[in-house]
């Protein structure tokens, strides 16, 4: 038992220590007891039915005879991120001896420890001690979720999604124009309002789907230039968004010809053009989405005697797949499902990462690093975010092939079986969407349809080695969790977030592909996910971890280079720990997804878009 008396806290700072707790508890104490404050970080919890290998906390705080803590957990065990421990403390008793009770919550349903008989082992390290509480945090600034356009926090609700790029032709024009756009646009308020009427249908039993159609609008710097706005706060910080992705398409590794500053990417030729802004039209069907579509182009003057503003640089439409494969992208997998939950806006949100500041995702807000007191966001710039948008093609027979030619050996597998467990382990989850980290040799559906287990993972077990999920697996190399925010002190990767909206296009397989195992198709995705920054988002994530062969850096700690992302990773394509038998083996790839497309934009708010780019 290790007893650590007030006046002797001070000697232990910096110490790691370890306490059991049982069930006795100490006599009364007669004098008065003083208040001491410790912040502290957890490291290790052990009782028989939970195992929590790192455990991290914002602070502990021991106030009077009350002693109250919340820890965040990781994997391996089957807890919530919230662990409450309640009880007694004395100082002229162990300051964290006389725990009376302790409660967690599994699944969403608190589960009591039945008795102290059983050990319960804490390792932590006192950082700091004071005299005063920790000050209340200062209160985060609501979102104005009636400014915010609908497709950044909430996601426009879609069945198809048409995308139409323009180039602005008549900047006066254009700017009167847009004032009849503005009561179109919806707003996340709008989107909530729709995704309750969805449930609300499917609730009361309602065949088929209800209306329902959603505009949103983003400009690119080129466009914000051409309109004399002057967009510096968000091109300073931002290189990307100020070149533009067509002329910084080499650094993602997409292929070409020539070098920079005259590359040239393999593009389809509209997306060579210089592209100023894009509508979204999102909706329960095409009939919906093409009326709407026909009255923004009205709006325009791009309609039978209308005076345009603009000129059509390209539309391109995307459909959610059909029956089944509903939800999952070309490939087969199930998609979209590691989203940051937000917080102040996602309301009990399932186990998973750490909810991400509001300002990751929209600017203005907190964690928004390009918003500072040197430089605040101007105010047409707050409640935006940049929107990055992908031109994909997805090589589906081939990768289909590549499966059944490279099964992984594994003894009790069929050679279709270890055709899937491949994908896999090219992808991180099975085609349900269970993680392999969760289930690494056989996919299972009960996970996969549990919103409570589905993303509860984070790779700890196996942050030296790849036996149930190798290095540089798809969802690990984009969303790596402990391999980073347990690496040494610990690497936050918050700042790395970004939120998907995309939307797959093209037809499915015909009969043909499948026997020659050749595309003849064009189909894939039309890659949109927003952040507040692209240098720490979507190009962060292709460039330092999609197309670093030596990333996650525990790779090299287990003496081998990870290799690409299977999927989206440029360069010389391959990887290691397909096989988890022999995980050292070096797999050769094909190219998958070949980029054909792209711009990076912005997604200014409803007062930005009223009162900064539009005018009477």
């Amino acid at each position: 038992m290790i007893s650590i008396a007030h006046q002797n806290l001070k000697d232990h700072l910096g110490l790691w220590r370890t306490w059991r707790a049982y069930v006795p508890r100490p006599p009364p104490v007669q004098s008065p007891v003083p208040r001491a404050y410790i912040h502290a970080y957890v490291t290790q919890l052990k009782h028989p039915k939970v195992y929590v290998n790192v455990v991290q906390f914002n602070f502990l705080h021991i106030a009077g005879s009350r002693l109250r803590t919340s820890v965040s957990g990781g994997e391996p065990f089957p807890l919530e991120d919230v662990i409450l421990l309640t009880g007694d403390f004395s100082t002229q008793h162990s300051a964290l001896r006389h725990i009376s009770s302790i409660s967690y919550l599994q699944r969403g349903n608190s589960l009591k420890a039945e008795s102290f008989a059983m050990e319960l082992t804490i390792k932590f390290v006192v950082v700091a001690m004071s005299q005063q509480p920790i000050p209340a945090p200062t209160p985060v600034p609501a979102l104005d979720l009636n400014n915010i356009q609908g497709d950044i926090l909430s996601g426009l609700p879609k069945k198809t999604q048409t995308y139409f790029f323009f180039q602005i032709t008549n900047v006066n024009l254009f700017r009167s124009q847009l004032t009849k756009l503005v009561p179109i646009v919806k707003t996340t308020a709008q989107v909530l309002k729709d995704r309750k009427a969805i449930d609300d249908h499917k609730k009361s039993g309602g065949k088929g789907l209800i209306k329902i159609v959603g505009v949103n609008i983003a400009f690119s710097h080129k466009g914000f230039a051409v309109l004399g706005i002057d967009d510096t706060n968000l091109t300073t910080t931002e290189p990307s968004f100020l070149q533009g992705q067509k002329e910084n398409a080499q650094s993602l590794g997409d292929k070409g010809t020539g070098t920079t500053p005259n590359f040239l990417p393999d593009w389809d030729p509209k997306f060579l053009q210089d592209i100023h802004a894009v509508v979204l039209i999102s909706g329960d069907s095409h009939d919906t989405v093409n009326k709407q579509f026909t009255a923004v182009k009205s709006i325009f003057g791009l309609v039978s005697g209308g005076q345009a503003s603009i000129k059509e640089v390209t539309t391109i439409v995307g459909d959610v797949r059909p029956g089944k494969e509903d939800g999952h992208e070309h490939f087969g997998f199930l998609d979209g499902i590691s989203n940051p939950a937000v917080i102040g806006f996602d309301k009990n949100p399932n186990p998973g990462p750490k909810p991400v500041r509001a300002g990751v995702l929209v600017t203005g807000h907190d964690g928004d690093l390009g918003n500072s007191a040197s430089s605040p966001r101007p105010a047409w710039a707050v409640d935006g975010s940049y929107l990055t948008f992908r031109y994909l093609f997805q090589q589906v027979p081939e990768f289909n092939k590549f499966l059944a030619d490279n099964p992984v050996p594994l003894p009790g597998l069929t050679k279709e079986e270890g055709s899937e467990l491949l994908g896999a382990r090219l992808v991180g989850r099975w085609k349900s969407g269970a993680p392999i980290d969760l289930a690494p040799f056989q996919d299972d559906p009960a996970i996969a349809a549990d919103p409570q287990r589905i993303n509860n993972f984070r790779y700890q077990a196996e942050s030296t080695f790849q036996k149930m999920c190798p290095f540089a697996a798809h969802t690990r190399k984009t969303n790596p969790r402990a391999d980073l925010e347990d690496f040494g002190p610990g690497i936050s990767i918050e700042k790395n977030r970004i939120t998907r909206r995309g939307v797959q296009f093209g037809p499915e397989l015909t009969k043909d592909e499948i026997q020659t195992n050749k595309t003849q198709n064009g189909r894939g995705l039309l890659f949109a996910c927003y952040s507040t920054s692209i240098e720490n988002g979507f190009a962060f994530l292709q460039r330092s971890w999609a197309n670093n062969a030596s990333f996650p850096p525990a790779a090299s700690q287990a003496g081998v280079n990870a290799g690409l992302d299977p999927l989206i990773g440029q360069g010389a394509r391959s990887l290691v720990g397909t096989d988890p038998n022999t995980p050292a083996t070096n797999l050769a790839l094909p190219d998958f997804i070949i980029p054909r497309g792209g711009e990076y934009f912005f997604s200014p708010s409803i007062q930005g878009l009223k009162n900064t780019l539009a005018s009477a």
